[in-house]
């Protein structure tokens, strides 16, 4: 390994964590500004919260795609690793590693600013429990989807459209999963953090992420099913208008 591999490493893994962080601090931020602006309407809460993870998280793949992939997910992750480690056009063991840590880092950190910004403790222990089968099998539907669409908007080469399509299913999952799709082990996580009305218990993070891993374990046999033509790592990748080559990995 090259000081350049380990340059290169760096830099990836840093998208990731300040994409990752932002992400989290667009879920958290906007779901405490919606609860202080609208107390009584939980539905206008989630219209609110989920608006905005939709247009941030769209926005967020257009900034961080061209450096990292802007996986932001270590569900992604874990699937652009097993699908590319034969071809070697997915992550590598040692990136994974980092995109893992940064992805898991950021969110925290997401949190924490959110908490900043609207005056409140740094961070918290959320005491919000959302647990039951009926809310894991809600996070396995959000997962293995966004999963799907990754995989087939790299099958078909039209990865410029990355940022709107994937912003429109996670907006959607808000709305059509008992979970309000979560779909993200690291956002998860940094939801810990906070005890407001996007938090969640560490206990029913736990139960998240396990449906999560399970949903990614699932999708990549479905991947593999359905696109085996062309295997390309499963990764949103530069949506920038001019035709976005895949940043190598």
């Amino acid at each position: 390994m090259t000081p350049r591999d380990d340059w290169t490493t760096l830099r990836r893994a840093s998208a990731e964590l300040v994409g990752t962080g932002l992400l989290v601090t667009a879920v958290v931020g906007s779901g405490i500004a919606a609860a202080r602006l609208a107390p009584d309407d939980p539905g206008l809460q989630l219209l609110a919260n989920s608006i905005a993870t939709a247009l941030a998280l769209g926005t967020l793949i257009v900034i961080f795609g061209p450096v990292s992939g802007a996986h932001l997910n270590p569900a992604v992750s874990l699937a652009d690793w097993w699908l590319g480690r034969r071809t070697r056009t997915g992550l590598s063991t040692r990136d994974l590693i980092a995109y893992l840590g940064a992805q898991l880092l950021g969110a925290a950190g997401g949190t924490v600013l959110a908490h900043l910004m609207f005056g409140l403790p740094a961070a918290a222990v959320a005491t919000r429990h959302r647990d039951g089968g009926r809310l894991w099998l809600a996070e396995i539907i959000a997962t293995g989807g966004l999963l799907l669409l990754i995989a087939a908007l790299r099958h078909a080469r039209r990865e410029a459209l990355a940022p709107v399509a994937i912003g429109a299913w996670i907006g959607a999952a808000y709305w059509f999963t008992a979970s309000t799709g979560f779909a993200n082990p690291a956002v998860t996580v940094g939801r810990m953090f906070t005890d407001t009305v996007t938090g969640i218990t560490p206990l029913s993070a736990m139960g998240f992420v396990v449906a999560q891993l399970v949903a990614t374990v699932g999708t990549l046999a479905a991947i593999r099913w359905w696109y085996p033509t062309r295997p390309r790592a499963v990764a949103p990748v530069d949506p920038t208008p001019t035709g976005a080559q895949r940043v190598p990995a």
